[in-house]
This record gives structure tokens, sequence and C-alpha cells, in this order.
């Protein structure tokens, strides 16, 4: 695997992401609190490994600009400014809501996960499609000088 191998990996590891947390939250509504968890475990491992293997994709190739100049440039960031947003803010909420639930204190937890669970499935959607936008429609190429 080369680094230009990495933004497909990430939206992969994204819809992996939105499954889970789709399961997850099918499961904690049918009552199924012990699979919910392995579920939601499993969402933030895949959200982490995707965490860094953007940092490492970034690092090492810097900002991938979109390269079209038709309509799709201001969909591409209608849907792209809000998505980086998001993303940053949500993550330590994301972490509050964890140790809310490793604490056992549910009732905390299920109040935070309201509005971080839709928030983390919207980045996590938007992720997969900034991706189909900018590297599958759009065609671009990270310029590797590794």
């Amino acid at each position: 695997m080369s680094i230009t191998d990495l933004p497909t990996l990430n939206a992969v590891l994204n819809t992996i992401a939105t499954v889970l947390l789709t399961l997850g939250y099918v499961n904690i509504r049918r009552g199924r609190r012990e699979v919910h968890q392995r579920f939601m475990i499993a969402a933030l491992a895949v959200s982490a490994a995707f965490l860094t293997s953007y940092l490492v994709y970034h690092y090492f190739v810097g900002s991938v600009p979109y390269p079209l100049q038709d309509w799709t440039r201001p969909v591409y960031f209608v849907i792209l400014v809000p998505h980086i947003i998001l993303a940053a803010v949500m993550t330590p909420f994301i972490l509050i809501m964890v140790w809310q639930a490793w604490r056992q204190k549910f009732e905390s937890h299920r109040k935070i996960a309201r509005w971080v669970w839709p928030v983390w499935m919207l980045v996590s959607v938007s992720g997969v499609i900034v991706y189909l936008m900018l590297y599958v429609y759009a065609g671009a190429s990270a310029a590797t000088t590794i």
C-alpha cells in the first residue's frame, strides 16, 4: 500500500464506520445494550484508524485542491466545509460520550448521544461523498514526492 492508496482506505473506513454506527443505533433501539456497545466500540476504533490514516496522508501530501471549475465545485465546497467543521467540533464530544458510557452514566451518555450520533453519521457519510467527488468524479491525484 502506498500513500496514494490512503484516500480510498479512508473512504472505506468511513463507510464501515457508517455501517457500524447504524448497527449500533439499531441495536440500542432494540434494547440490546451489549451488542450496541460492541458496534459502537468498533465504530470508534474504525474512526480512530480513519483519523490516523487521514492525518498521515495529509502530512505527506498536503491539501488536495478540487480540480474542476464546473457546477460541481460549489457543491463540493458546500459538502466539504461543514464536513471539516463538524468533524473537528465533534471529536471531543465523541470522547465525552464514550467516557460517560465507560463510567456507566447512561443518562448523560444518552443525552449527548442524541446530538453526537447524527453528526458522526453526517461526517462519515459526507466524508465518503467528498472522496467520491474529489478522487472519482474529479479524478484528482495526489502529488506524491515521497
